[in-house]
């Protein structure tokens, strides 16, 4: 008896094995490639818009000259060169930094303690900063001599019918070597729900005004705070050679 030998076909041979083996190879290279973009894609959304790109921008308002690291730019659209209406910062404190992967519970909001500081420079609006504005404006909206706040500052609260709803204005004392601090803050209960209750704005530069809002419970180190701000703002103005 002739017997027929048994012909054995690579799995490729048949149409219907090729789509099965071609379609498996497909979806390895697919998951493959959600893997590598998981990577990379999470990275970039657990950012939340901050960058770690510390590379500086020079960035013109009237006619200053501001440089300052793309990290520290709070907002995407304002990390480049050129002539802008203002630019809005948030820094680490204490070390006035921007951001860094190793800050991103504090940059998010999710730290233990408030750390953040944001800065607004643009040009100014007024002939006269906070501190200049305390005897004529701030102080005639206030309804009594205040209380007696951390680091030698005194709180009062402002009238019903000055428009400051919630805050109050707090000061030191006047001093020849010293300008006077002046900042306004959001009440105690209401500054517990909020990254910076407080803000104080300073004349920066030749046209600049300088707006920092910082936590209320900064206030017991107010000159620490006032000091490097202003540091901060002097050190990234270019000044013309």
């Amino acid at each position: 008896m002739q017997t027929s030998a048994q012909r054995v076909e690579p799995i490729t041979g048949s149409p219907f094995l090729q789509r099965v083996f071609y379609g498996l190879i497909a979806l390895a290279l697919f998951t493959a490639a959600l893997v590598t973009a998981g990577h990379y894609f999470g990275h970039t959304i657990s950012l939340g818009g901050h960058t770690e790109d510390t590379t500086p921008h020079e960035i013109v308002i009237g006619n200053s000259v501001l440089e300052l690291p793309a990290n520290a730019i709070r907002f995407r659209a304002q990390r480049r060169d050129g002539v802008a209406q203002r630019v809005d910062l948030y820094l680490h404190w204490p070390d006035m930094q921007g951001y860094q992967p190793t800050f991103i519970k504090d940059f998010n909001g999710a730290g233990e303690t408030k750390t953040l500081l944001f800065l607004t420079f643009e040009p100014r609006a007024t002939s006269r900063d906070m501190s200049g504005r305390y005897g004529q404006i701030y102080s005639t909206l206030t309804d009594g001599p205040g209380i007696k706040g951390p680091s030698g500052l005194t709180i009062q609260n402002f009238l019903t019918t000055s428009g400051f709803v919630s805050e109050q204005l707090v000061t030191s004392s006047q001093s020849k070597n010293r300008e006077l601090f002046v900042a306004r803050c959001l009440d105690e209960e209401t500054s517990k729900a909020n990254l910076a209750s407080c803000q104080r704005d300073i004349f920066i530069g030749e046209d600049l005004q300088l707006t920092y809002r910082f936590p209320r419970e900064f206030l017991a180190n107010w000159q620490e705070l006032d000091q490097k701000v202003l540091s901060f703002a002097q050190g990234h103005l270019k000044t013309p050679k």
